[in-house]
């Protein structure tokens, strides 16, 4: 199973998260401060990393920012707090946090958060294959062997997304690769409502893509009526006959 850092100064909680994340079959270290997590980095990065924001000696939030700067943010932070704002929350996220806990946290989020982390750690490409990615959505995207949808974190915009290496840091766009319609870039400094647009339309296409143009599986998927999943693809300006050529 995955190595887990848990950092929190609070000993009961640092118990409790041990004994739930053993029982789950992980190996679990813990730090109560941020002088024990620089050091537990130091000697080896874990698969996924549980960070509070508020301690004595440093926030967790400044603890992030250290680690991203240093090129040391190579595993996937989870951040958890009871008291924590949205700004802050947002900052950490901006940062690279990949998600935020509210404490109490209860059972089931905290095992769907570790399983996602866990995953994308799994899923992170290397720069060797992010090298060659751009060329294997390519293929996909022509009817050739079928491409897996790829992230890509970018820092300075939106040039190079088919080369672009992850990127530890806040990113400024995110380069999608979908078997549809090849790389995408999705730009994280847009206005909100521009970004959740071109979101959507790279989720769609990937999932019309991945279920052969079945409106039916991926209005399930979705959640939408069919009635309604068509208005959206329409507002997307999504090409079905694209990405059915594509799924073919």
């Amino acid at each position: 199973m995955a190595n887990i850092l848990v950092v929190d100064d609070e000993l009961g909680i640092r118990e409790l998260l041990f004994e739930i994340l053993d029982d789950e079959g992980h190996s679990v270290e813990l730090a109560e401060n941020a002088a024990q997590a620089r050091a537990a980095r130091q000697r080896q990065a874990p698969d996924l990393v549980l960070l509070d924001i508020w301690m004595p000696d440093m926030d967790g939030v400044t603890l992030l920012k250290e680690w991203a700067a240093s090129g040391l943010l190579t595993m996937p932070v989870i951040m958890m707090s009871g008291h924590a704002t949205i700004d802050t929350a947002v900052e950490a996220t901006r940062i690279g946090a990949m998600a935020f806990l509210e404490k109490p946290i209860t059972l089931q989020k905290l095992l769907q958060a570790v399983d996602k982390g866990l995953s994308r750690a799994a899923a992170r490409p290397t720069a060797a294959a992010n090298a060659a990615a751009g060329g294997a959505a390519a293929t996909g995207a022509h009817g050739g062997a079928a491409a897996q949808p790829r992230l890509v974190a970018l820092n300075g915009g939106a040039a190079g997304a088919e080369a672009a290496t992850p990127s530890p840091a806040a990113p400024d766009a995110v380069a999608v690769a979908t078997p549809a319609a090849g790389w995408q870039v999705l730009d994280l400094d847009a206005p909100l409502r521009e970004a959740r647009d071109a979101f959507e339309k790279a989720y769609f296409e990937f999932h019309l893509a991945k279920e052969q143009g079945s409106m039916t599986r991926v209005a399930e998927k979705s959640g939408l009526e069919r009635t309604h999943l068509y208005r959206k693809l329409k507002q997307l300006g999504v090409d079905l006959s694209r990405v059915k050529r594509s799924a073919a």
